[in-house]
């Protein structure tokens, strides 16, 4: 393990959410939604991101997605990050195993704040999600951190070790880009640095949001996947992105090294 996940995952430690002080409940699925609010979202994209996830919650689709599988009831937390630290923790740890739990979980999201954290460190954001499953009250066979984001990742640590190391642990990493605005890459789509940089694991995918009235659909149609697992393998290999070179996953740090030259 490189000596500066070691030490990261040693800093997190002290912040990780308490335990549930009970014995390991199974579960289809936890997953862990570790969304995007760095600075170069406006405030309106905030409210758009989150209010796309209160929806979906509240949404009969996802809600009978989750009561039909084999056990009925996922785990799920929500987070927001930006920089390499500071991550906030909007809810908890919760069951999701009726339209009830489903619908208390998106009035969680309705009510709370959108933090406001600069930096884009997708590395961060992993590593910490990672944390998050460890002592959390629950067992299950699939764990998956779904994480968002609007640009590739330009502080921190490098974006592919961590990654790898969330993908050792038993982790899937799902991906929702957000492509709202023109991204300042090297000239490759965003949902393209993903699929080569970010995402990993049995089954990922990616689900890009290129306008702003797609995104509760795209979220919505994001957590059925994840939840609905067994079925993504196909649609993933159908909707397989064609492209003749990797993407340059340092784009983002060398992209943010020369505006600070200038």
């Amino acid at each position: 393990m490189h000596p500066w996940i070691i030490a990261f995952i040693l800093s997190l430690a002290a912040t990780a959410i308490s335990p549930v002080a009970a014995k390991d409940k199974a579960v289809d699925l936890q997953l862990v939604l570790a969304v995007d609010v760095s600075g170069s979202m406006d405030e309106d994209e905030h409210i758009l991101q989150r209010q796309g996830y209160v929806a979906a919650f509240r949404h009969g689709g996802v809600i009978n997605t989750i009561t039909s599988g084999y056990l009925g009831r996922i785990a799920v937390t929500y987070f927001e990050w930006a920089g390499p630290v500071g991550q906030v923790i909007t809810a908890p740890w919760t069951l999701i195993d009726s339209k009830e739990s489903a619908l208390r979980f998106a009035e969680i999201l309705a009510r709370k704040p959108v933090a406001y954290i600069r930096g884009t460190s997708i590395s961060g954001g992993l590593l910490y999600g990672e944390t998050l499953f460890d002592r959390n009250g629950f067992t299950s066979a699939r764990r998956v951190i779904d994480i968002s984001g609007d640009g590739a990742n330009n502080v921190g640590e490098p974006v592919e070790p961590a990654r790898d190391h969330v993908v050792r642990m038993g982790v899937t990493i799902n991906g929702l880009p957000l492509m709202l605005k023109e991204y300042w890459g090297d000239g490759t789509p965003l949902d393209t640095y993903y699929k080569d940089c970010v995402i990993g694991g049995r089954g990922a995918f990616v689900v890009p949001v290129r306008q702003p009235n797609h995104m509760a659909r795209a979220i919505r149609r994001k957590l059925i996947l994840e939840i609905a697992a067994p079925v993504t393998d196909l649609l993933i290999r159908a909707s397989s992105l064609v492209q003749t070179k990797k993407s340059d996953c340092f784009i983002g740090e060398k992209r943010r090294a020369m505006r600070d030259e200038w």
